[in-house]
């Protein structure tokens, strides 16, 4: 083998680039300190130090990897975790029991438990270990017998899953994964050539699972699509399809003045913004329904159990008890792809515009973007006539 050939092989196993930021590797990495040392406390303390069941036993780790490293993962959903971690401890305490041989147990523990968990859809890698944890883990692990599956294994995969589903909530993150798309009882259909439909076969064709949900991969391709058809629009950006005489109010305008204004101009939201015009918030009509209590389902079922104000009652409480703060900016020179992406993609209807300041310059709805891209059309049209 030539050295150009060796090198060309070598590099075949260098990894790829990560596509993650470094705050969102740290979050993860966070998750999974806290997840074990969490389970590990718990089990230890229902267990006991002097218990010869395991308090902690190696599998959690790879589990962990998968819960809070890459939570969008099928097979670190809870049913794969929980499922796949109970079927595997029952297999590999079965051939612990039946088979003398530890080689030839732990194989068949190993083998039977990967066909069990594609059957029973909870396939989870780290399963794989816990098979084998229950043939090879020593005399103080085969004394439990079918106790093993339930303490320590599923007590402590429960403990896991626990701790990731509130670790995720309070960082906001998706877990359970849910996909971006949202399903209708109608096939969706084709953007640019193709459909779910075509994406299911050629996935089926490939007869290998992926690592990936079905629902995330279409949406990725999706936006891919978009991003690509906003490439033909060559440099328009946001400044160019935004309105500008975009009506704002301050956090000190009241529920009243805002649905006046809405009413008045006839606009679907109003970007809420302090002295120096940065954006705080964002109101819309469904906000300012009955004083916002059909926006927020806590707040609607504190209002009827007689908690704060009722509906009729808050035309003179200010925005900033109803408005949204988690609003979605975009600077003024952005190319319109990243528009398309936030309207098609994500089900946004109005983004406010920022300047270099940070101050807010205009908004764009969908009718604005709609319109921008009509007219950017016409040239091409003219053109090809």
């Amino acid at each position: 083998m030539s050295t150009l050939a060796l090198s060309r092989w070598l590099a075949r196993f260098a990894p790829p680039p990560v596509a993650l930021r470094w705050r969102e590797r740290l979050r993860s990495g966070v998750g999974a300190l806290l997840g074990i040392a969490l389970t590990g406390a718990i089990s230890q303390h229902l267990l006991g130090n002097a218990s010869t069941i395991p308090w902690l036993i190696a599998p959690m780790g790879a589990s962990a990897v998968l819960l809070f490293g890459v939570p969008a993962s099928p097979l670190a959903q809870p049913w794969s975790l929980i499922g796949g971690n109970l079927v595997s401890a029952v297999v590999g305490v079965t051939c612990a029991l039946l088979i003398s041989d530890p080689v030839l147990a732990a194989a068949l523990a190993v083998g039977v438990a990967v066909c069990a968990m594609f059957t029973l859809r909870c396939v989870h890698p780290p399963s794989g270990a816990v098979a084998l944890t229950a043939v090879l883990g020593g005399p103080a692990v085969h004394a439990l017998g079918y106790a093993f599956v339930l303490e320590p294994v599923l007590l402590q995969s429960f403990v896991l899953l626990g701790s990731a589903l509130v670790y995720h909530k309070a960082t906001g993150h998706r877990y359970p994964h849910a996909a971006h798309l949202v399903k209708s009882a109608q096939p969706e259909p084709a953007v640019s050539g193709f459909s779910r439909a075509d994406l299911e076969a050629a996935l089926r064709e490939r007869d290998e699972l992926l690592d990936v949900d079905t629902d995330d991969l279409e949406a990725l391709l999706r936006e891919t699509e978009i991003r690509a058809y906003a490439r033909s629009f060559g440099a328009l950006n946001c400044a160019d399809v935004m309105s500008r005489d975009v009506v704002s109010i301050t956090p000190t305008t009241t529920v009243g003045e805002a649905r006046a204004l809405l009413r008045q101009h006839d606009v679907k939201a109003l970007p809420v913004v302090d002295a120096q015009r940065h954006v705080k918030g964002i109101v819309t009509r469904a906000d300012l329904a009955d004083g916002g209590a059909s926006l927020h389902p806590l707040r609607a079922l504190l209002r009827s159990m007689g908690f704060g104000r009722r509906a009729g009652e808050s035309d003179a409480a200010r925005v900033s008890t109803l408005m949204s703060t988690h609003v979605r900016t975009i600077a003024a020179a952005t190319p319109i792809v990243e528009l398309l992406a936030l309207f098609a993609g994500r089900g946004h209807h109005h983004v406010p515009v920022v300047d270099h300041e940070r101050r807010l310059a205009g908004i764009v709805t969908q009718a604005d973007l709609i319109s921008g891209l009509y007219r950017q059309t016409q040239p091409l049209h003219k053109q090809g006539a």
